[in-house]
C-alpha cells in the first residue's frame, strides 16, 4: 500500500513537471505557427489568383495588364502647366432693390457689368509666422525645422498616405513592365501579390482617416518590395521613360473617355424623352376627340391688345410650355393682363392646345399656333445649309424670334422667354424699362470669369474682313432666353432683313457658328439695352458654377445648357425650381411615367 501511494506522488509530481516545461515551449509554438500559417495561406491565395488569371476591372489594372510594347510615347512633355481661372464675384447689386419694382429695372449699359476683380497675392500668416521663427530660434534641431516647414504650407495637399498608395501601385506595375512576358519568379509572385493586397485594403479610400491598420501594414510590406525592385531593375532612365510612357496612356484613355461622355450628353440633350412623347400623343388623340367648338382656347379678344404684357414662346415641348406658363402666371400681381403667343409645329399643335384646354392658367389668355401658317417665312432652305448636326439649331421654331414684328404687327412690346427658363417673380416691370430707342432689353455676359462670360470671337469669325471691320471683338455680347423687345424700333431700323443678310452671306462663307446667338449679336448689334442682371440669370443646364444667392436674387433662372431639367441628365440640385411648376399628379403624366 506504501509502495502504491509512492508511486501515484511520484507519478503527479512528474506530470506537474511536464506541464510546467511544455506548456510555455507549446504557446510560443502555436503563436510562431499562426502567423506562419497566414502568410503561408495568403501567400497560396495569391499563387491560385495568379495561376487564374483574373481580369481586374480597375483602370490601374487594366494599364498592368499591357505589355512593354502596347505603350506609347508621348510627342511632347507631359505635363503642363496650365492658368486656372478662378470665379468671380456678382454680388454688384443693391440688395435692397426689388427687381420686381420698375424704377429699379433701367440702368445703365456700363453700370451693369462694370465690376472689381481682386487678386489675393497677399503672403499667408504662417509663412510670415515661419519667417519669424527662424530669425529668434537658429539653434534649433532639424527635426523641429521639418514640422515648422510642414506648418508653413496651409495649401499642401492632405491624405498624403492615400496619394503614396497610389503611387506605390504605379511604381509596382511599371516595374512588372520590366519583367519579361511569361516570366513565373519569385519576384513576379511577391510584386502581383502585394499588388492586390494593397489594392484589396485600400480600396476606394480617399482619406488618410479612412486607412485601416492593415492597409498601414500592406503599405510598408509594399515598401520593401520596391526596395527589392530598385535593386533589381536599377535603371533611373528607362524607369522614367516607362512611367512617362504608362502617363501618357492613361491621359489618352482619359481623353478619349471624356469625348465619348461629351457625345453621350449631347445626344440626350437632342433626344425626346419616351415619357414626352407619350404626353404628346396622348393630349392628340384627346383633342380630335373634342367637338370643332370645344377645341378653341377662350379670351382670344385680347390677343391683339397692346396694352396689355405680351409674353412668346417658341417651342414644341409641351411640358416645357406649362412649367413657363405656370411659373409666370403664379409670380404675377395682375395675371389678367398677361397673354401668352406659343408657336409649335403642326405635329405639336393639337396636343399644345389640349394641354391648355384641360389646365387652363388662371386668368391669363393662351394662344397657340402652328409655324406652318406662315407663309412668309422663307428662310427654312437657308437654314438647313448651317453646318450643325442639332436640330436645335437649324429649327425654324428657334429662328422664328427674329419675325415677331411680322408675327405681331399690332403689338409695340414684346417680352420672349426660352421654354427653358422659370419665372421667379413678377415681370411686369420689363413694360416699364427705359429702352432708350435700343430695340433689344437683355442682360449682358461680358464679365469675364463668371459662368456666363462670352465673347465675340467665340461664335464670330472675325478673320473674314467684312466682320472685322463692322464689329468690335471687345464689345459686350448679352444672352437670349429673356428678352424685351420694342417692335416699332425694330420695324423702323428693318433688322428682320439685316438678320436674313447675315443669314444668307453666312450660307456661303463660315460667317458664324449655327445658332441663334451669334446672329443675334450681329443683328442687334449697338440696339441692344443692358438691363439688370437680377432680370435673368444663366448657367443651370450645365455645371457653370452659378452661385446659389444669385439663383434667389433672380427674376427669370434659364436651364441654357443639354442638361435640362425634363432629362434624366438634368442637373438634381437645380430641379426643384423646375418640378413645382410641373403638375405631376395629371393623369396623362401618370400614365406616361412622368414622376417627380
Amino acid at each position: 500500500m506504501r509502495i502504491f501511494r509512492r508511486r501515484t506522488r511520484i507519478f503527479f509530481i512528474l506530470c506537474l513537471f511536464a506541464v510546467c516545461v511544455t506548456t510555455p515551449i507549446l504557446l510560443l509554438s502555436s503563436h510562431r505557427l499562426r502567423h506562419l500559417g497566414s502568410d503561408a495561406s495568403k501567400e497560396f491565395v495569391g499563387d491560385l489568383s495568379i495561376l487564374k488569371h483574373r481580369i481586374e476591372v480597375q483602370a490601374l489594372s487594366a494599364v498592368q495588364q499591357e505589355e512593354v510594347e502596347s505603350l506609347k510615347e508621348p510627342i511632347l512633355n507631359v505635363y503642363r502647366d496650365g492658368d486656372q481661372s478662378s470665379t468671380v464675384s456678382l454680388d454688384t447689386i443693391d440688395k435692397n432693390d426689388s427687381p420686381g419694382q420698375p424704377k429699379n429695372v433701367s440702368l445703365p449699359g456700363n453700370d451693369v457689368t462694370t465690376h472689381d476683380a481682386e487678386k489675393e497675392n497677399q503672403p499667408s500668416l504662417p509663412e510670415q509666422t515661419l519667417a519669424t521663427t527662424r530669425e529668434k530660434e537658429k539653434s534649433r534641431s532639424k527635426e523641429a525645422q521639418q514640422g515648422q516647414n510642414v506648418q508653413s504650407h496651409p495649401w499642401r495637399a492632405l491624405d498624403e498616405k492615400v496619394k503614396e498608395v497610389k503611387d506605390q501601385l504605379i511604381r509596382a506595375k511599371a516595374f512588372l513592365n520590366f519583367v519579361p512576358a511569361g516570366s513565373n519568379s519569385n519576384f513576379v509572385k511577391e510584386i502581383k501579390l502585394r499588388i492586390k493586397d494593397l489594392e484589396r485594403a485600400a480600396g476606394e479610400v480617399s482619406k488618410d482617416s479612412d486607412l485601416s491598420r492593415r492597409a498601414i501594414q500592406k503599405m510598408k510590406a509594399m515598401d520593401l518590395t520596391l526596395s527589392k525592385a530598385s535593386k533589381l531593375f536599377p535603371e533611373c532612365s528607362s524607369m522614367v521613360k516607362k512611367l512617362r510612357a504608362m502617363t501618357y496612356n492613361a491621359e489618352e484613355q482619359l481623353r478619349s473617355q471624356k469625348n465619348q461622355a461629351s457625345f453621350l450628353v449631347n445626344l440626350a440633350g437632342r433626344t425626346t424623352p419616351k415619357g414626352l412623347h407619350c404626353l404628346s400623343m396622348r393630349l392628340t388623340t384627346e383633342y380630335f376627340a373634342l367637338q370643332p367648338e370645344e377645341q378653341k382656347l377662350p379670351n382670344q379678344h385680347k390677343l391683339q391688345n397692346p396694352d396689355l404684357y405680351h409674353f412668346a414662346v417658341f417651342s414644341d415641348n409641351v411640358l416645357a410650355c406649362s412649367a413657363v406658363v405656370n411659373s409666370t402666371v403664379s409670380t404675377a400681381r395682375a395675371p389678367e393682363k398677361i397673354v401668352f403667343h406659343i408657336v409649335t409645329d403642326s405635329l405639336n399643335l393639337p396636343a399644345m392646345t389640349m394641354w391648355f384646354l384641360s389646365n387652363p392658367p388662371g386668368k391669363a389668355t393662351i394662344q397657340v399656333q402652328s409655324i406652318d401658317r406662315f407663309d412668309w417665312l422663307s428662310n427654312k432652305d437657308i437654314l438647313q445649309k448651317q453646318e450643325s448636326l442639332d436640330p436645335r439649331y437649324t429649327s425654324p421654331l428657334n429662328h422664328l424670334r427674329f419675325y415677331l414684328p411680322d408675327i405681331f404687327p399690332s403689338l409695340n412690346k414684346i417680352v420672349l422667354l426660352d421654354h427653358d427658363v422659370i419665372v421667379k417673380r413678377d415681370l411686369s416691370g420689363l413694360w416699364h424699362i427705359n429702352m432708350k430707342g435700343k430695340v433689344n432689353g437683355a442682360v449682358e455676359t461680358c464679365l469675364e470669369g463668371e459662368p456666363s462670360f462670352r465673347r465675340m470671337d467665340m461664335l464670330i469669325n472675325f478673320t473674314d474682313p467684312m466682320v472685322a471691320t463692322r464689329f468690335d471683338v471687345k464689345s459686350c455680347t448679352w444672352a437670349f432666353g429673356m428678352n424685351m423687345f420694342d417692335l416699332q424700333e425694330w420695324r423702323k431700323r428693318n433688322l428682320t432683313g439685316v438678320y436674313y443678310k447675315y443669314l444668307e452671306m453666312g450660307s456661303n462663307r463660315p460667317l458664324m457658328k449655327a445658332g441663334t446667338l451669334p446672329i443675334g449679336w450681329m443683328t442687334f448689334y449697338k440696339h441692344t439695352r443692358a438691363i439688370d442682371r437680377r432680370w435673368h440669370v444663366l448657367g443651370l443646364g450645365y455645371e457653370s458654377g452659378v452661385k446659389l444667392n444669385e439663383i434667389e436674387q433672380a427674376v427669370v433662372i434659364h436651364y441654357d445648357g443639354v442638361m435640362k431639367p425634363w432629362l434624366e441628365i438634368g442637373l438634381h440640385k437645380f430641379k426643384p425650381y423646375w418640378k413645382k411648376h410641373v403638375r405631376y399628379e395629371h393623369p396623362f403624366l401618370q400614365q406616361c411615367n412622368i414622376q417627380d
